[in-house]
């Protein structure tokens, strides 16, 4: 019997099949495989060969700037519901601010969900629950840059990625545990599928958007919905579509918003009110009034919960610029997304009047339009709601930079006209000089430079769009010219965002801001409140073994434990909710749980005319003095003093 060895090529061998059938040589074959994987960064067919490779740059430079230096700086009163939701499903579900689940937290949990899931995932690590928002600020980059350029061009979308990308209230958001994050991104992908609804006409797309912002309302309430008349707006005026199917679409936009906002709040008010933690918040265990009142109408005539916070425990207040119609252009608004603020309202002017003539579904108009409505509803309502965080200002971005690149689009097709470069002047001209006015004398990481050097660069841009208009302008140099007017108004954004980063800054910071409000935010959401609570922790527990008691304690406002929650992972049982006001729980209840021995250590003011702290005050006994703590009483509620 012969035996005949395997060929070459014989499967069996186990050596691969010679590519005869394709005509490529192995060789040739593996430099296929390694095009194919190239092909990532090629453009579409659609778009220049260098968008998708500037994209990507964008993107880089956009994570490293939200992620560099970023660990450290949390919202503790988030990160330890993080903590506590990660702990169970049930936590999870009902966004428990505590691990045994008696309060819930005083927002909707949709970011805080995503937070938690990292968390499960990877472990408690301070990046881990930063890790969400530097992806969701990612992705909002690229998102944003698509919707700009289907509607502006590749161009234009390039312009605004890159002006999101170094806006000093994004990257400073970015940095954090601030559920805006989120809530931003899918604004962003509602404003996407609203553009997919102006360029086919599809009800689906407006489906899509109602989609995204009612997921946007799980992050962030009810400002999700400002953004709604810029989505219908845009569709209505826009769409290719019969004027029957545009109202029918709106119609749809707004039901299906308005559900899937709705649809976990209603869940949890169906639920059995003693198998979930008590609502934050509200007065009647309700989160339509968690969401509506506390977070939502109240926010414009009454104290902010953080205003009734700091005067709860003590600790006075953060600078607050007062209502008005310049608010978010002075101030700590002014310094976070102001610099580009006059630019983008000058290319919204002066676009409308350019493409006044054109049809109605001109894409540039509707590019505005868009933009526009949604830069408007929101200044309006920061503007007049009595006090707001800063980083609201983020919300702002999008739409800042989507007007700034459409006004560039228009000036481009418009370029031929005198009148529309001395348009681009007058807004480089006037950007430079609010921008050299906005300019503090001293700041945290301000260079002393900065201003001259914006001042030279605007000017310069001027002098270089007037002289173009005595030469002959060539494509190129038009482009170069515009091009340049644009950046010379992210000189500052863009030193600012740098120094943001530089300086280890996070959400609740200014760039340029006063070293003591550098300091009272560090001290307020740094490391030091978490490496105190780990100092008090071995005692905690140590009478917590004592005393056989299932809490470490119980504090007044639940922002006082987060500390404790977020290092230990037990149960600090919060009094009187995030502020401290809160009915919940109420004086029978804390006399049931001081009575059934649920906790011995209470940490609360000595000041408070609250009936439920001075009934501590008179049945348990002070220990290391009355204002012990920071200011707070310690004490001690049972038969036995430790």
């Amino acid at each position: 019997m012969t035996i005949t060895a395997p060929s070459k090529g014989d499967v069996s061998a186990g050596e691969p099949e010679p590519p005869a059938e394709t005509g490529e040589s192995p060789g040739r074959a593996w430099w296929a495989v390694w095009l194919r994987r190239l092909a990532f960064f090629v453009s579409p067919g659609d778009q220049p060969f260098w968008t998708r490779p500037a994209l990507l740059i964008v993107a880089g430079a956009s994570a490293f700037l939200y992620a560099w230096q970023s660990s450290g700086y949390l919202e503790i009163y988030y990160a330890a519901a993080v903590r506590s939701m990660s702990m169970s499903w049930h936590n999870f579900l009902y966004s428990a601010f505590d691990p045994a689940g008696t309060l819930s937290t005083d927002k909707l949990p949709g970011a805080f969900w995503v937070q938690s899931l990292s968390v499960r995932l990877f472990g408690l690590h301070d990046w881990a629950i930063v890790l969400p928002q530097i992806i969701e600020g990612t992705l909002t980059v690229l998102v944003l840059y698509r919707a700009v350029r289907r509607l502006a061009g590749p161009v234009a979308g390039i312009a605004a990625a890159v002006i999101l990308a170094v806006s000093p209230a994004n990257v400073a958001l970015n940095r954090g545990n601030i559920s805006d994050t989120l809530m931003i991104l899918l604004v962003v992908l509602a404003a996407d599928a609203a553009v997919g609804a102006v360029i086919t006409g599809r009800i689906a797309n407006m489906l899509l958007a109602a989609f995204w912002a009612g997921l946007a309302f799980q992050a962030k309430m009810v400002e999700a919905w400002l953004i709604l008349p810029a989505l219908g707006l845009v569709y209505l005026l826009a769409a290719p579509s019969p004027l029957r199917k545009r109202i029918l679409g709106l119609g749809l936009l707004g039901a299906l918003a308005v559900a899937v906002s709705l649809s976990w709040m209603i869940y949890v008010t169906l639920q059995p009110k003693d198998g979930r933690p008590y609502i934050d918040g509200s007065h009647n265990d309700s989160v339509f009034q968690q969401v509506f009142d506390y977070n939502g109408f109240g926010r414009l005539d009454q104290p902010s919960p953080n205003k009734v916070l700091f005067e709860t425990i003590g600790i006075g207040n953060l600078p607050s610029t007062a209502p008005g119609w310049n608010r978010m252009l002075t101030g700590p608004f002014g310094l976070d997304t102001g610099w580009l603020l006059p630019a983008s309202v000058g290319a919204l002017g002066f676009g409308l009047v350019a493409q006044r003539r054109k049809p109605r579904g001109d894409r540039l108009r509707a590019s505005l339009v868009l933009w526009g409505t949604w830069l408007a509803a929101l200044v309006t309502v920061f503007s007049v709601s009595s006090t707001i965080n800063s980083y609201y200002s983020a919300a702002l971005t999008p739409a800042i930079a989507g007007l700034v690149a459409t006004g560039l689009a228009v000036a481009w097709q418009h370029r031929q006209s005198v009148l529309s470069l001395l348009a681009v002047v007058a807004t480089v001209l006037g950007s430079t000089a609010y921008a050299a006015w906005l300019l503090p004398s001293t700041g945290t990481g301000l260079p002393g430079w900065l201003s001259t050097a914006t001042i030279a660069a605007g000017c310069g841009a001027a002098l270089v769009i007037l002289g173009s208009i005595w030469i002959r302008r060539p494509r190129p140099v038009l482009g170069l010219v515009l091009m340049l007017g644009a950046a010379s108004g992210l000189v500052v954004p863009t030193v600012a965002s740098a120094s943001v980063v530089s300086n280890g800054l996070g959400s609740f910071d200014t760039p340029f801001e006063p070293a003591s409000y550098a300091l009272a935010t560090e001290l307020l959401f740094g490391p030091t409140t978490r490496q105190t609570a780990r100092l008090l922790l071995p005692e905690l527990e140590r009478l917590k073994a004592q005393f056989h008691t299932p809490y470490l304690m119980a504090t007044q406002t639940a922002v006082l434990g987060a500390p404790t929650i977020f290092v230990s992972g037990q149960e600090v049982y919060p009094l009187g909710g995030y502020n401290g006001t809160g009915v919940a729980p109420s004086l029978a209840k804390l006399e049931s749980l001081v009575a059934s021995g649920a906790f011995h250590i209470v940490l609360a003011s000595p000041k408070s005319m609250d009936p439920r702290y001075r009934w501590i005050q008179g049945h348990c006994h002070g220990v290391g003095g009355p204002r012990a703590v920071g200011g707070f009483g310690i004490y001690f509620c049972g038969s036995f003093t430790p």
